[in-house]
C-alpha cells in the first residue's frame, strides 16, 4: 500500500470504528489530510509531484504506518493537530530516517 492509496475506510478499519457516519468521514478525510501534511512539512518529501521520477511520499512505504498512527492519535485525542512534543517514537523515528529539511 501507498500513502496515496489510503482512505477514510481504511482508517476506519485501523481505528475499529464499525459504522461511518458522515460525521465521522468528514472527521476522518481531516485527520488524513492533516496527517499527510505533516509528514510533508516534517519530512519535506512532496505528497504528490508532477514528475514520475521525483521522490513522494508514495516512494516509501513506511510513511502508511505513520499516517496510520497520526490518524489514531488525532482521534483518540479528538485534536486536529499533531503534538510535535508529544509525538510517537516510531512516527519520530520513521520521519527522522527521511527527512530532507535539516535546517
Amino acid at each position: 500500500m501507498k500513502v496515496s492509496e489510503i482512505t477514510v475506510e481504511n482508517i476506519a478499519d485501523y481505528l475499529r470504528i464499525a459504522e461511518i457516519d458522515e460525521n465521522i468521514k468528514k472527521e476522518l478525510e481531516m485527520y488524513l489530510n492533516i496527517a499527510k501534511n505533516y509528514i510533508e512539512n516534517y519530512t519535506g518529501i512532496p505528497e504528490k509531484s508532477d514528475n514520475q521520477e521525483a521522490e513522494t511520499l508514495d516512494s516509501y512505504s513506511d510513511f502508511v504506518i505513520v499516517v496510520y498512527i497520526l490518524c489514531q492519535d488525532m482521534y483518540d485525542n479528538k485534536s486536529m493537530y499533531v503534538d510535535g512534543k508529544n509525538i510517537n517514537n516510531t512516527v519520530k523515528i520513521i520521519l527522522d530516517m527521511h527527512t530532507r529539511n535539516n535546517l
